[in-house]
């Protein structure tokens, strides 16, 4: 469906076709379900019986969101500490799920047993398997329901999440949706930079993408794929880096539909030092340059405006150092004084992110001053984000494509250990 400049990435051959090939997709698929059928209608029945009505939603709503089946996967690989509160939040669901998969992904802590004594489905690979998206392929052969969830296992979501996020599948155009992603713990200045970053994306770069049918991405800690769509597409995509960003790009070229839903919310849990924090950051920007060489030019011949938004973030990342050394620049070429010229860039920079926080934070219900407060922890992040995104750039968009390197094609976590409720 889509080639990129020497058809390869990393070690893995492009496209959805190949990808299925190698691995023997549907295969795996057919056999799972046939060793899995008696196992996925126990579980319907245990969490079928154990619904669980009232919430915010009328019977109405209920029914009809609970007409599509659904099944929720968690990859997690030593998470122990982090996995029982995603699973009591999926448990909690106000229209739960017909089953819940845990992938225990080679861990060397208890993240089997913790996940078993919640009573849900644990697969066990005999080895790790090297990525979150592979972790979630081994699993989705043992899904039969129409709708599948994936949930990292440091996500919380909202009582409502799947209530809320269900009825965007009405329209069968649509195949994967997700919603608002919030920072779970804002302890470290890491954390609040993040904090900041998402209230900003998730209220006003995600709204304005999905007015014009357009989302960037569709975010991997919390998206809802429409199954058949998925399993056709050979799976959560491997030949990247970044499964969600692949995925949502794709399905847009295909002429399908994704979408984003504000009021479905859920809480990533982010790193919490700077070490985990390149690595994490790291590996976005990698990922996001490698389907800029994947995708792009069938985006602007078949998605024009999603390709805009493309070319417009690969162009903020070209500018922001311009704009990050703006008050040196003026003091030396326009001999202002500094103070002054620094004072005219933070002013500029507050009346952009003020007034769009505050409606952040009370659409969210957060302390105002609270979240204005983290706004200079926001720089230390951003800081991150322009060097790996000038790295990725560099490496992903020149050296690839000259063979001088084969890009980043080890996943690793942006933590260290799985966050607990306390320390």
């Amino acid at each position: 469906m889509v080639e990129m400049p020497n058809g390869r990435i990393g070690d893995r051959a492009a496209g959805p076709n190949a990808m299925a090939e190698n691995h023997g997709f549907h295969e795996r698929m057919e056999n799972a379900r046939r060793s899995s059928r008696h196992g996925a209608w126990n579980r319907h029945l245990l969490y079928g019986g154990a619904r669980r009505h009232g919430g915010k939603g009328t019977h109405e709503i209920q029914a009809a969101a609970m007409s599509r089946t659904l099944s929720v996967i968690v990859p997690a690989h030593n998470e122990e500490a982090g996995l029982p509160a995603t699973l009591e939040a999926l448990l909690r669901q106000t229209v739960p799920p017909e089953e819940i998969i845990v992938v225990d992904d080679g861990s060397v802590d208890r993240t089997g047993e913790v996940a078993r004594s919640y009573g849900v489905t644990v697969l066990t690979p005999p080895q790790n398997l090297g990525s979150k998206a592979k972790a979630q392929n081994h699993a989705l052969p043992h899904c039969e329901s129409e709708l599948v969830l994936a949930v990292d296992a440091d996500t919380v979501l909202a009582p409502d999440y799947i209530e809320k996020i269900k009825p965007v599948f009405d329209d069968p155009d649509v195949v994967v949706a997700a919603g608002n992603v919030q920072t779970r713990f804002s302890r470290t200045p890491w954390e609040r930079g993040r904090s900041i970053e998402y209230l900003f994306g998730f209220h006003w770069h995600r709204p304005i993408q999905n007015a014009v049918n357009s989302p960037m991405v569709c975010s991997g800690c919390c998206s809802v794929f429409r199954r058949e769509p998925l399993v056709a597409f050979g799976g959560f995509p491997e030949r990247t880096i970044v499964e969600d960003m692949d995925y949502t790009w794709s399905q847009q070229i295909a002429g399908r539909r994704t979408v984003y839903v504000a009021d479905a919310v859920a809480w990533a849990a982010d790193p919490e030092t700077l070490t985990y924090l390149r690595k994490q950051v790291w590996r976005w920007m990698a990922g996001f340059f490698q389907n800029v060489r994947l995708h792009l030019r069938p985006l602007i011949t078949r998605k024009p405006m999603l390709a805009l938004w493309v070319i417009v973030a690969v162009l903020e990342i070209l500018t922001v150092p311009l704009w990050l050394a703006g008050p040196f620049i003026a003091t030396m070429a326009m001999h202002q004084p500094v103070g002054r010229t620094v004072a005219w860039w933070f002013g500029a920079e507050l009346i952009l992110l003020v007034p769009l926080l505050v409606h952040a934070a009370r659409r969210r219900r957060l302390p105002v001053l609270g979240v204005l407060l983290n706004i200079p922890f926001a720089y230390l992040t951003k800081a991150v984000n322009v060097y790996y995104a000038w790295k990725g750039l560099v490496v992903e968009l020149i050296l690839v494509p000259l063979r001088l390197s084969k890009g980043l094609s080890v996943y690793e976590k942006g933590r260290a250990h799985a966050p607990g409720e306390s320390r």
